[in-house]
Order: C-alpha cells, then sequence, then structure tokens
C-alpha cells in the first residue's frame, strides 16, 4: 500500500506531522511538505510552478492523508491553495480508488471550526471519486482513524 502523507504546514516538524506520526506509526508513508513547492494561486501561471508533481504523486498513492494547521478558523492556506488549483486540472473522479484522510489540528478550534473544515474535504474527495476515510484533530482519534 502506498501512502502519501501532505503537510500543509510550514512548521515541517509541528503538531500536523506529530498527528500524521501518530496515525500511520508502523505503516511507510511518504511525507510531502508542500512549503517544498512552489504552487501559484488558483489562475497564476508560473513556469515554475509544480503543482503537477504534487497531483502525480498523489495519483501513485493508494491513501493519502493531508494534514493541516488550524489558520484564520480553517483549513491552512498551502491546502486551501492545492484544493483551488484541483479545479480545471484534475478530471472529476480523477483520484477514484483512493482513501482521502483529513488531519486538522489547532490550539483551541470551535465546532464549528472543525465541520467547515471536515466539509471542505469531504466535497473534495466526492468531486475526485475518493472515499473519504475521515478526520482526526488530536492524537487519539488519529490513532483510532487508520486500521488499514
Amino acid at each position: 500500500m502506498n501512502i502519501l502523507f501532505i503537510n500543509g504546514s510550514p512548521n515541517k516538524n509541528g503538531n500536523t506531522k506529530a498527528l500524521a506520526e501518530k496515525m500511520l506509526k508502523g505503516k511507510a508513508y511518504e511525507t510531502l511538505n508542500l512549503t517544498d513547492y512552489r504552487i501559484g494561486s488558483y489562475g497564476q501561471n508560473f513556469q515554475d510552478d509544480q503543482l503537477d508533481e504534487v497531483i502525480d504523486k498523489m495519483k501513485a498513492a493508494d491513501v493519502i492523508v493531508i494534514g493541516s494547521p488550524l489558520y484564520w478558523h480553517n483549513i491552512c492556506g498551502s491546502v486551501r491553495n492545492v484544493l483551488d488549483r484541483f479545479y480545471g486540472k484534475v478530471e472529476q473522479e480523477g483520484l477514484s480508488g483512493r482513501t482521502l484522510y483529513f488531519l486538522f489540528q489547532g490550539a483551541t478550534p470551535e465546532q464549528w471550526m472543525l465541520e467547515a473544515g471536515e466539509y471542505t474535504m469531504k466535497r473534495f474527495a466526492g468531486l475526485y471519486g475518493m472515499e473519504y476515510g475521515g478526520m482526526a484533530t488530536n492524537g487519539d482519534e488519529a490513532l483510532k482513524l487508520f486500521k488499514a
């Protein structure tokens, strides 16, 4: 099983990574830190844009785990940017057969913030044909989330 962890946090070794480590303990996986990639905003065209590299890694994975810190009441900018850029670049159902999990952590998120983030990830998974495996917001949830 090919597992890809996409870390949206600018702190590569922070709480988002720690949550992924708990969830994926004992499993082999690749980490992709979005801050290592140049990905323009929707509507921008840069010759050195690396979104295609991220998409190729997602297409090669069986399981995709997207991790985001909770910034300004929602998903962090680097993850949001990737989601936005999928529009028109990846066909609907283009990631079918994969399972998507979401790790979403913050200091003291309110329930509506967590619900908004999960709604976005469920819609993203559904649009591109992935099974949505669920969301974890703390270590206990992460340990229970992925048992494959």
